[in-house]
Order: C-alpha cells, then structure tokens, then sequence
C-alpha cells in the first residue's frame, strides 16, 4: 500500500509543478517576448508521476512599440490567459484528487490502529 501512497505523493509534486509553470506564465504575460512554458505529468519509474516542462517557441502578437521612432514593431508575450485558467483548475483538481486519496489511507490506518489497540 505504500507504493501507491509513495505514488500520490509524486502526484502532488507533479501537480505543484504544474501550478508553478502556469503561474509563472500568468506573472509574466505582460512581459515583452516572453515564451510560456507548459509542464505536462507523465509515468515516471516505479508508477510514480514526473513532470516534463517545454517551452513555447510560438511568437507573441505583433504590436506598434510606442517607444520606437522608426514604427518598429514588438513582440508581446504568447501567453494566453485563458489557457493557463484551464491549466491552473486542471491541475488543482488532481492536487485535490492525490491529497484526499492520502488523506483516506491515514484514516483508515488510524482506524485499524484504534481498533488494535
């Protein structure tokens, strides 16, 4: 049973990891070229759940750069909010998901320990 546990737990990391990646994201939307970086969870040694994060190489939208005297144009960063919301509650349902699996096995190891002695 402590493999699975040991398993939940990765699980948990990964799904920190998760939340990190998009969170960065998120702070730096506003920031001019910024490339977003997605964390995708995958099958690790011995079940456990791992995390492998890729950057975007997808070029922001094009904007006129107020800043320029020549019309040179800017590349904003490639973002996309409502992406990273779907991200976040995705990955706050499988965080939630692990902790109450966890949260059952030490109540039901408290239990049998209650009922033991």
């Amino acid at each position: 049973m402590s493999l699975s546990i040991n398993n939940n737990v990765s699980a948990l990391q990964a799904f920190s990891r998760q939340m990190q990646v998009s969170a960065n994201n998120v702070a730096n939307s506003l920031s001019d070229e910024f490339k977003s970086s997605r964390a995708y969870n995958v099958e690790g040694t011995n079940k456990a759940v791992e995390t492998s994060i890729s950057q975007s190489q997808k070029a922001g939208p094009l904007v006129d750069d107020p800043l320029s005297t020549d019309g040179s144009l800017k590349e904003l960063s490639n973002t996309d909010i409502a992406e990273e919301l779907v991200q976040q509650i995705a990955s706050q349902h499988g965080f939630d998901a692990n902790a109450k699996t966890i949260k059952t096995y030490d109540e039901t190891i408290g239990s049998l320990l209650d009922i033991m002695g």
